[in-house]
């Protein structure tokens, strides 16, 4: 039997963020007529990941490629989803789990940020007069925050004047603080770029400071885009032709 495609999420009050994740899933599906994809959530939504897992376990399902849909390897990548994954499997016998790498980084968040500008109204000649936030939904964990400012710095490389990270909550500097810091240094038009993939409190909070901060471009979250669904496709074939990882042993 084929592997199936588990897509962990992360989870939220706010509706829209679970009907994102759905439509996101929904892309890859079409993407892929006959792969299995089942979404997760670590809280606030259902199913959670165990009960996700029992139930392709009950339909006949022994091989389940776990992606987390995290930009960056933070806590949920490291801890929370490797320790939901593990549960299961100690109460499933003959299930294996293969788990995929986190989205980022990749080109195809890039072109996926460059299609919501687009969307927002930039076109391809604003690029050498427009200075851009990458605003994320932040982290503490310092690897995290390191790829973001990479992220940074390899999309300044296309061509836009300055490209500066920013960050909704656990580290510096917030977005309205990098606009106003970017037009201070004289840049006349400044966009910002959520670097999150589902609305909800944190990418409300960019928003909120774009706007407060008198930002010229606001694009929306990257969503449903289907670059987003491509890398998505991208990650599980890598997972997929790998050994099932070494989950954590759980504690007694």
């Amino acid at each position: 039997m084929s592997h199936a495609l588990l897509v962990i999420a992360h989870g939220s009050r706010d509706p829209r963020h679970a009907a994102t994740v759905h439509a996101l899933t929904g892309r890859v599906r079409a993407l892929r007529p006959g792969l299995r994809v089942e979404t997760a959530f670590l809280d606030f939504n259902t199913p959670t990941v165990g009960q996700a897992l029992s139930s392709l376990y009950l339909s006949g399902v022994r091989e389940v490629v776990a992606l987390p849909l995290l930009l960056t390897r933070a806590f949920h990548a490291k801890s929370d989803i490797p320790a939901a994954l593990a549960e299961s499997t100690s109460r499933l016998p003959g299930l294996s789990v293969r788990v995929a790498d986190v989205l980022g980084p990749s080109p195809l968040l890039l072109t996926a940020l460059e299609r919501r500008l687009s969307e927002a109204g930039l076109t391809p000649a604003d690029r050498a007069t427009t200075a851009v936030v990458l605003a994320s939904a932040g982290s503490t964990d310092p690897e995290a925050i390191v790829v973001i400012a990479e992220t940074a710095r390899e999309w300044r490389r296309t061509g836009w004047c300055a490209v500066r990270p920013a960050f909704a909550s656990a580290a510096l500097p917030r977005t309205e603080d990098a606009v106003r810091a970017l037009r201070a240094e004289g840049f006349e038009r400044v966009a910002v770029a959520p670097y999150v993939i589902a609305p909800g409190r944190l990418p409300d909070r960019i928003t909120a400071g774009a706007e407060a901060a008198g930002a010229d471009v606001v694009a929306d979250v990257l969503g449903a885009a289907p670059e987003l669904a491509r890398l998505l496709l991208h990650r599980f074939d890598a997972a997929a032709a790998t050994t099932p990882a070494r989950l954590p042993a759980l504690s007694a």
